[in-house]
């Protein structure tokens, strides 16, 4: 039997076969197993699985931050999409994907564990408001592509059935190469709204292409507390080589959560509904570089846990940027090398050694205004053959500062970034 993983967020996981070829061609195949809907998983099983996943975006968010410039991406949508991929690794693969990702939990564990956390995530925003005006959106689908009459063992399809409500997508890598890129593109475009394009460039699937794995996570929500559009105005924002630039700075006081750190402030901007924030992480002038190089999960973890309300005088910047990269280097270096070599062992998907990573590609999206945010992210993994208080504080984001998008109950960091210059 074969399925399809679809991305909201776009990981698309790239695999190859070992030396052989198959064909593509436009069924989806549904597993007989239908999602687990009521996963059985303890509550400290999903707390080891959230912390692995934070620990795995400060990893990764570390190793994409030696570029200089604004920054975005969505870990939990390439954990997503790297653990489809990874039920179906063994031996040596499967250790040290496990070891890179911080996946500490058993693979059926682990799977559940995933399901329950993504229909938690399903469940919020119930009659909350989006950035449009429309109604709250946080969507995240999983797809798999798979070669025409190439053969999946039935296990691992059911696996992403039941656990990630994951169809297998059939398609010609062999004699409609471009037609199934775009067949994976468009189905990307659709479930981002439009915000991720393209996620597969052309020339990255060829004739040994035989599965892509695809994670989309999209985001609108409104603010809580709304800027006033008419308290917008230009305002000089400080680059970190010591120059400036004139932008949108959005001004409200209200009563926040924020915190006064060494070296730093931090403010939470709740979304409407009050289930998911943005963390807004502001460095003193001057140490940027060494707050963002000392940033982990368990310093995240100490400032959320110390913000207190208080009635704060906010200052920031609109700012609207995308983002894409192409993972392949950066998580060999992390400590999976051989998931991308021809020693790879995916032969839990297929029952041999034939198909190893050819690359994840991930792509993200985000606007934040007087309204709320917008966000998505996209990733593909080949395989190949809130009247105002008075100010007690004040936060004035006129500099460099790391954000992040996070589920305030499991506590579930679903996007991460900075902004270094909202004028670029």
């Amino acid at each position: 039997m074969r399925r399809s993983l679809a991305l909201m967020l776009a990981m698309v996981l790239l695999l190859t076969p070992v030396g052989c070829g198959v064909s593509y061609a436009m069924t989806v195949v549904k597993s007989d197993t239908p999602r687990e809907t009521d996963p059985q998983v303890d509550p400290s099983e999903l707390e080891q699985l959230v912390n692995g996943n934070t620990a795995f975006a400060f990893d990764l968010y570390h190793n994409l931050s030696t570029e200089e410039g604004n920054l975005f991406l969505s870990p939990y949508s390439i954990s997503v999409a790297l653990a489809m991929t990874y039920a179906g690794a063994c031996g040596e693969t499967e250790s040290q994907m496990a070891n890179t990702l911080h996946f500490t939990l058993p693979q059926d564990k682990l799977h559940a564990a995933f399901n329950a956390l993504n229909l938690a995530l399903a469940q919020r925003g119930e009659g909350a408001k989006g950035k449009d005006g429309q109604e709250f959106r946080l969507n995240v689908v999983n797809a798999l592509w798979g070669q025409e009459g190439y053969e999946f063992l039935t296990e691992f399809l059911d696996t992403l059935a039941k656990n990630y409500d994951a169809g297998l997508n059939l398609v010609d890598f062999i004699g409609a190469t471009e037609e199934a890129r775009n067949t994976i593109n468009r189905w990307v475009s659709d479930q981002t709204e439009a915000r991720i394009e393209d996620i597969i460039p052309q020339g990255a699937l060829d004739a040994l292409t035989r599965l892509v794995l695809t994670n989309a996570i999209y985001l609108n929500a409104a603010w809580l507390n709304p800027f006033a559009e008419e308290s917008t105005a230009d305002g000089a924002f400080h680059l970190l080589d010591g120059s400036q630039v004139t932008v949108p700075m959005m001004h409200q006081t209200e009563s926040f959560s924020y915190m006064e750190g060494d070296g730093y402030k931090a403010l939470e901007l709740l979304y409407d509904g009050s289930e998911l924030s943005m963390v807004v992480l502001l460095p003193d002038e001057g140490n940027f570089a060494a707050f963002e190089t000392a940033l982990d999960a368990e310093a995240v973890e100490g400032i959320v846990n110390s913000l207190q309300q208080r009635g704060v005088a906010v200052t920031l910047p609109r700012f609207e940027f995308d983002a894409e990269f192409s993972l392949k280097e950066v998580l060999g270096t992390m400590g999976m090398p051989v998931a991308f070599s021809t020693a790879a062992d995916f032969s839990g998907m297929t029952g041999n050694r034939d198909l190893m990573i050819g690359n994840v590609l991930h792509k993200s999206f985000v606007s934040a205004d007087e309204a709320g945010t917008e966000a998505a992210a996209a990733t593909a993994v080949e395989m190949e053959l809130t009247a105002a208080p008075e100010a007690s504080a004040e936060f004035n984001a006129d500099r460099p500062f790391v954000f992040l998008i996070r589920d305030i109950e499991t506590e579930a960091i679903l996007f991460v970034g900075r902004v270094t210059n909202p004028a670029s």
